[in-house]
């Protein structure tokens, strides 16, 4: 499938896609990035809203308070996904949004690699939900 329409959807399915083994997918006609089989992110139809689709364990309750985001249907709000949904005309928080595809990484994949993940950057990655310090 080509690419999103938009320039934010591009820079937030490009982002997605430099998680440890994250590879896209088009289950049901949406964009999906997925860790091994599991998805982490649903990225919408490539329309002219923007809509991501994220699982947050952590920051899940401070997401519904926005505006622009909901909890997610099909009972997955319940487990902690929350959509968050954007016209063509809209600004989206492109930062908030990839710490959120972070987070909700961080929940779905596997924990070896989400190490992977930590020890893969030193430094700050963009849109790092946090950051461990290594033991000596």
């Amino acid at each position: 499938m080509e690419q999103p329409k938009s320039r934010d959807a591009r820079a937030l399915r490009t982002y997605a896609l430099t998680f440890p083994e994250a590879r896209e997918d088009f289950p049901w006609g949406e964009r999906v990035v997925k860790v091994r089989e599991k998805v982490f992110v649903f990225l919408g139809r490539d329309d002219e809203e923007i809509g991501v689709t994220v699982k947050l364990p952590s920051s899940g309750l401070m997401a519904l308070s926005l505006p622009f985001a909901s909890p997610t249907g099909y009972g997955l709000g319940k487990s902690g996904w929350v959509t968050a949904r954007f016209a063509a005309k809209d600004k989206p928080p492109l930062e908030m949004l990839r710490k959120w595809i972070e987070e909700s990484y961080r929940a779905v994949a596997p924990k070896e690699l989400v190490k992977l993940l930590d020890q893969a950057a030193p430094g700050p990655r963009p849109g790092r939900t946090r950051h461990r310090k290594r033991r000596p």
